[in-house]
């Protein structure tokens, strides 16, 4: 509100005539437009949270999974399984999660 009334102080005192009016308006249509934009553009998208946003990430083995141990996820080190086993420095796919225990798998070599 003290934006409106900062803007049409200045609108009166430095442009005369009814082009301070049609500027307050157009600055007043421009706002609603920028603001119904944006509340619209926002609420399509859904958050994503917790643990569940990691399935099918390819991630970074930090310890040896054999078969449990250590995955840099993000900069975090979260434990890991991998039943086939994986080496530090391997590649694994996250493919599910069971409470803080994240299941990977191997991920064939690039190439």
């Amino acid at each position: 509100m003290t934006f409106w009334i900062a803007l049409a102080l200045v609108v009166f005192h430095v442009v005369e005539g009814p082009w301070a009016l049609a500027l307050l308006i157009g600055a007043g249509l421009f706002e609603i437009s920028q603001t119904a934009f944006w509340l619209r553009h926002t609420s399509r998208q859904t958050v994503q949270v917790g643990a569940e946003t990691l399935v099918g990430r390819v991630v970074e083995v930090a310890q040896e999974c054999r078969p449990v141990g250590y995955v840099r996820v993000h900069g975090e080190l979260w434990r890991a399984r991998c039943d086939e086993g994986a080496a530090p420095g391997d590649l694994v796919r996250i493919v599910g999660r069971v409470g803080l225990l994240l299941k990977v798998e191997r991920e064939p070599p690039a190439g």
